[in-house]
């Protein structure tokens, strides 16, 4: 299999598949990479999207504050693991004084097109819909208008446009813990105005794959092979002692994104390990970034671990595409 999209990183964190290991995806030995004090108010450091950039690496992360307020930081780095997060939020500039105000911001995704990183996340505008923004440095974000009406979460930008469109994946949701939700596909000419909404996938409401049986989302940017599009994406389930979310990989049609060719019946990366397992919200693996290689197929995906703290883990084009045939619903 061939990565089509993204760049040549040979320098991009990696971690060799552990001895023994049967797992299609594996954990850095050194997680979590970015702890509860990220920046000098951080409580939390999570669901975190991060890109190349220059000679490193740059990212947008979401820092809960001391006073659990949710905002969005620049970050960067050299290396992908060791990171500086500004202490003060990202201040959007540009956008329509009617959408301009914070409500709240969390949960961001970057994709580059272009010459320009375009950022979605989780923008509080009578509750939660998807910002958008684009920037060039990391240091000055240009915000554009929100994709969609209230309520929304999770959008995720294709990192070019399919049949002259861009396309954006999202789950439609509610104004609270949203106990329910499917990923749809929507589409646009200028990143301003969205339609031709299309259904992707659903959750599974039986024990043939439980896991993903509350809701479903979509995770880092899709990444483009040969065979389709390879989307990483978290699934959840309700359980006697709440939501535990697991992350599952789904191969799309590379020309029509919404149809799906395989998805994993099995979970890829569930949270086993304490840092997943304990914290503010327990029991969450939740992935929002991926670096590639063009050249090996080396994938590093970034993840949320417990709403708490990041983690960092390895896996290939190979592994994810193969995983999904053959653990295919």
């Amino acid at each position: 299999m061939k990565i089509l999209s993204g760049q040549s990183l040979p320098n991009m964190p990696w971690q060799e598949k552990p001895a023994g290991c049967r797992e299609a995806i594996w954990r850095y030995s050194g997680n979590p990479i970015i702890g509860r004090d990220g920046n000098k108010r951080s409580n939390s450091v999570f669901n975190s999207a991060v890109v190349p950039f220059g000679d490193g690496y740059a990212g947008v992360f979401r820092c809960d504050s001391r006073s659990i307020s949710m905002d969005l930081f620049a970050g960067f780095s050299k290396d992908g693991y060791h990171w500086q997060i500004n202490d003060e939020p990202i201040q959007f500039i540009g956008a329509d004084a009617e959408i301009a105000p914070r409500e709240y911001r969390y949960d961001a995704r970057i994709t580059m097109m272009d010459g320009k990183y375009y950022v979605t996340w989780c923008n509080g505008y009578h509750g939660p819909t998807i910002g958008v923004a684009w920037t060039e440095d990391f240091k000055t974000f240009h915000q554009l208008e929100n994709a969609f009406l209230p309520f929304n979460r999770n959008g995720v930008l294709f990192p070019r446009k399919v049949n002259g469109m861009y396309m954006m994946l999202s789950r439609p949701s509610d104004n609270g813990h949203t106990p329910f939700g499917d990923i749809y596909l929507s589409q646009s000419r200028d990143l301003e105005f969205w339609g031709r909404h299309r259904f992707v996938f659903s959750t599974v409401k039986s024990d043939a794959s439980a896991w993903q049986s509350t809701k479903v989302g979509p995770g880092p940017a899709p990444i483009e092979t040969d065979e389709g599009w390879l989307l990483i994406y978290h699934g959840v389930i309700t359980t006697c002692n709440g939501f535990v979310y697991r992350m599952g990989v789904a191969l799309l049609d590379k020309d029509e994104p919404w149809k799906v060719k395989y998805r994993s019946k099995d979970y890829l990366m569930a949270p086993w390990e304490l840092y997943e397992c304990v914290g503010d919200v327990p029991n969450v693996v939740f992935p929002c970034a991926a670096l590639t290689d063009k050249d090996t197929g080396r994938i590093a995906v970034y993840y949320g671990c417990a709403d708490t703290v990041t983690g960092l883990a390895f896996t290939t084009v190979d592994e994810l595409v193969n995983f999904a045939k053959e653990h295919a619903l």
